[in-house]
């Protein structure tokens, strides 16, 4: 059975992930998304390499590589990209869909079979998203949808690729890892599509620092942790909290309202995500 521990601790980093929203738009700079992945995935995974000091070995060059690709370059790109075509309610909607790409390709890729109460979770988990964040009448640009489809997709296959290739190392050297090579392949593409950052205010340095050591470093060291502890499809269904506590921090921070329609929708994603928890357990008793 997993330990109840290691699923709350895994469960907090989407829900530290549903403050990225707020940080960006209220504490950093507008119109600079990948600048901001870049500033965000780069010095914390440069951080984490000095603590670690320890380098990837062998095939783990390459594989680092195409995880920080998949996890934080093409994940964080689609995502921006998708935020700015797309009403921030059908872009979280579409970016629910991961959890039931991660079941397909465990899957695919490992072999993990698939169990009707993932998939009922994992739908469940959609709908109530959908509840909290879509509202009638929404615009559906067709770029920012593949790009929220492609994003969910590379995120899935980065969280399946992490539990299937087993790291050997430790949550913490193997985050640093990741952090450091999607950073490096942001940068680039930041210095050809972008404008220069202008000067920080103190505002901005809370706000990267936040997004940096605790949005990335911290969180995506349990998520790592949690992926190897309690598997792919039971903590991409845990990701159903980002969008939650992003709803919940505009309602208390922002003073933005909450209707009958929002509130079925919070309780729909609460239930998704316990049933989602349910189907390890059903696997290890079947």
């Amino acid at each position: 059975m997993s330990n109840a521990r290691d699923v709350v601790l895994t469960a907090l980093a989407p829900a530290i992930w549903g403050s990225t929203y707020i940080v960006t738009t209220q504490l950093l700079p507008p119109g600079m998304p990948l600048t901001v992945a870049a500033l965000r995935a780069l010095p914390a995974g440069l951080l984490l390499l000095l603590i670690v000091r320890q380098w990837p070995q062998g095939a783990w060059w390459w594989k680092s590589l195409v995880l920080g690709a998949l996890n934080f370059s093409l994940f964080w790109g689609f995502l921006f990209v998708s935020a700015y075509r797309l009403p921030g309610g059908v872009a979280a909607t579409v970016g629910a869909v991961q959890p039931l790409i991660v079941i397909a390709l465990s899957r695919v890729v490992m072999g993990t079979p698939v169990r009707p109460i993932a998939l009922l979770a994992g739908a469940a988990g959609l709908c109530g998203v959908a509840l909290l964040v879509l509202r009638p009448g929404a615009a559906l640009d067709p770029v920012g949808i593949a790009a929220g489809l492609a994003g969910a997709l590379s995120m899935a296959l980065g969280t399946v690729l992490s539990r299937h290739w087993k790291p050997p190392v430790s949550p913490l050297t193997f985050t640093a890892w990741q952090l450091t090579a999607g950073g490096l392949l942001l940068a680039p593409v930041v210095l050809l599509m972008e404008p220069t950052l202008p000067p920080l205010t103190p505002a901005n340095l809370i706000g990267f620092l936040y997004l940096g050591l605790i949005g990335a470093a911290f969180t995506y060291m349990l998520w790592f942790r949690g992926l190897r502890l309690i598997g792919a499809q039971a903590a991409s269904a845990l990701g159903f909290l980002s969008p939650l506590v992003a709803v919940l921090l505009g309602w208390c921070l922002l003073g933005q309202a909450l209707d009958a329609v929002q509130l079925l929708g919070v309780v729909v994603v609460i239930a998704s995500v316990w049933a989602s928890q349910q189907a390890p357990r059903q696997a290890r008793q079947g």
